[in-house]
């Protein structure tokens, strides 16, 4: 028996059932989806942005500057924290996540860390967490539970939570897991220590490249991330990226799985754009991914 938690399994066919879902589709001519031939490495630009709800370092929501920060970076997946669905008047009860991959024309899948009930009846869930986007087709999509201290529990103790996504995007018919996730961001590291474990537990049961996106609020030499090096290689983009204006520490990662031909991926080259758009700055790491097919 499988020891993985999992809140929810997304069939394939819901990503072309409804845009209400939160699955939305570009155009045909974003996606390729031609086999690479064998033993040929695939190119795949990926990133990671801590959105701050929509807010830039200054305070003020507008989705309009995130959106045209997201562009610039040219991504073909891109991974969200801190996203508001419908969560209340600090992102004007938005869906930011289905909005912004309507505006970037690209897929999305969004896993929330939390989902309350509305404040009037008939109105969507407020909802906060995570998400993917991508230009190419996701084929599956999970949320899985990790461990967490809740915010929203004015008594928490570490209890399993959802919030960790995972989906699988098929690049040039090469399926590739990708996984976005908001590690606790107290100075407590035990946590994110329970919240690496899970992490890695999870990871192992697939196989193939798996790509690792996400805010740690942990910097690279810190001891509770040292287990994920064992079977990750950091993205090092060689700059810092919080706080966005004036940075002093890298807490934002792309990881990569190191393993062999079937599920190695190289790093060409990463880097941290300037930005104002959120109180982070993003990662964008340029990939190879090994042409062997994922079992």
């Amino acid at each position: 028996m499988s020891l993985r938690r999992r809140t929810s399994r997304i069939p394939q066919l819901l990503f072309a059932a409804s845009l209400l879902a939160a699955f939305i589709a570009p155009p045909a001519a974003a996606v390729t989806t031609t086999r690479p031939p064998p033993g040929g490495d695939v190119p795949l630009r990926v990133a990671t942005y801590n959105i701050h709800a929509g807010a830039g370092v200054d305070g003020v929501f507008d989705l309009d500057r995130q959106t045209a920060e997201l562009r610039s970076l040219h991504a073909d997946v891109i991974g969200l924290q801190e996203v508001d669905r419908h969560w209340g008047d600090r992102s004007e009860w938005r869906d930011l996540a289905g909005e912004l991959a309507r505006r970037l024309r690209m897929h999305v899948s969004f896993a929330p860390i939390y989902s309350l009930d509305p404040a009037r009846p008939g109105d969507p869930r407020a909802e906060y967490g995570v998400a993917v986007l991508s230009r190419h087709r996701i084929v599956s999509a999970e949320n899985h539970e990790i461990t967490r201290l809740s915010t929203q529990d004015p008594n928490p103790a570490p209890a399993p939570a959802p919030g960790f996504g995972e989906v699988v995007v098929r690049v040039r018919g090469l399926p590739v897991h990708v996984y976005v996730t908001h590690l606790d961001y107290r100075p407590d590291p035990a946590v994110r220590v329970a919240q690496v474990a899970d992490t890695r537990r999870i990871m192992a049961e697939d196989r193939g490249p798996r790509i690792l996106l996400g805010d740690f609020n942990a910097e690279p030499a810190a001891p509770e991330l040292a287990p994920l090096w064992r079977e990750l290689a950091d993205a090092d983009p060689g700059a810092p990226t919080f706080p966005a204006r004036d940075p002093v520490k890298r807490i934002d990662f792309v990881a990569v799985s190191k393993g062999g031909p079937a599920d190695g991926i190289t790093v060409r080259k990463a880097w941290v754009p300037e930005s104002v758009a959120s109180d982070h700055r993003p990662v964008v790491a340029d990939l190879l991914v090994r042409g062997g097919r994922g079992r």
